[in-house]
């Protein structure tokens, strides 16, 4: 913070300030952030050229005090009227500079800056390949009791049957932007596939990752709001020879740029 009392250490933070806006100025995420950047530069430089007289005149009113190395006090009073001279015609270079940041501020306060183009970019979701609960997750979690869970997702991969399990849950919408879990889920992921179980509520569900290009103008391909547990859908298939994989269950429950 500036002392307004100390002109050595106000210099010194003076300087560590614009070496430090010269680094993060390099890029800008957001081009309406200019016109601030631009309005605190337009300050500052009036107060540059407040700064240049006022050590002219500190060079010249103090020229009796000044000597040089060998002590000779007329050498030194010629070296601060000297100094004096530069810093006036330095004081007059911030004019046209503020003129132009000033003309520059007025500009870029009437850009309307529109956010980017989207590039295209892969999406990644999640397929539901099969949710069990019953006797089908009692005998899933038995198999997570005895040999983990790595061999609870082996057994539930065969569920998987590619492209159409992926069609499957598409049509049915059971896609999903997060993982759908309860709070007293447990999960654990192998490879593309993530697993979800419940010992309390007697359910087990394997996932798989569905990796997809979207177009930057495109709309997301639908998918189901995360709900805080998945509904129950086909126990298993030695259960319920006719009920698809994906029916559902009746029974689960400051001043600123323009930017639009």
């Amino acid at each position: 913070m500036p002392t307004f009392q100390n002109p050595t250490t106000d210099a010194a933070e003076a300087s560590e300030a614009l070496r430090g806006l010269a680094h993060a100025s390099r890029m800008f995420e957001d081009p309406a952030d200019t016109y601030v950047v631009l309005g605190d530069l337009l300050a500052g430089v009036r107060s540059l050229r407040q700064v240049l007289d006022q050590l002219a005149t500190t060079h010249e009113t103090n020229r009796v005090r000044a000597h040089d190395d060998a002590g000779d006090q007329t050498a030194g009073a010629t070296y601060a009227l000297a100094a004096t001279a530069e810093l006036q015609q330095a004081a007059a270079l911030p004019d046209g500079v503020h003129q132009r940041v000033d003309a520059a501020v007025a500009d870029s306060g009437r850009i309307a800056w529109h956010p980017a183009a989207r590039e295209p970019g892969l999406v990644s979701r999640w397929v539901s390949v099969v949710f069990l609960q019953g006797q089908g997750a009692d005998d899933v979690l038995a198999i997570i009791d005895r040999d983990g869970t790595d061999a609870a997702i082996e057994h539930l991969s065969g569920f998987d049957l590619g492209e159409e399990t992926t069609q499957a849950a598409l049509v049915n919408g059971y896609v999903y932007d997060t993982i759908p879990t309860g709070p007293l889920d447990h999960t654990t992921t192998a490879g593309v596939y993530t697993l979800t179980y419940n010992h309390d509520h007697g359910h087990v569900s394997l996932l798989r990752a569905h990796t997809e290009t979207r177009e930057p103008d495109a709309e997301a391909p639908s998918a189901r709001t995360t709900p805080t547990r998945p509904r129950a859908r086909r126990q298993a298939a030695v259960d319920e020879e006719e009920d698809d994989w994906f029916a559902q269950s009746q029974s689960s429950s400051a001043l600123r740029g323009r930017a639009l």
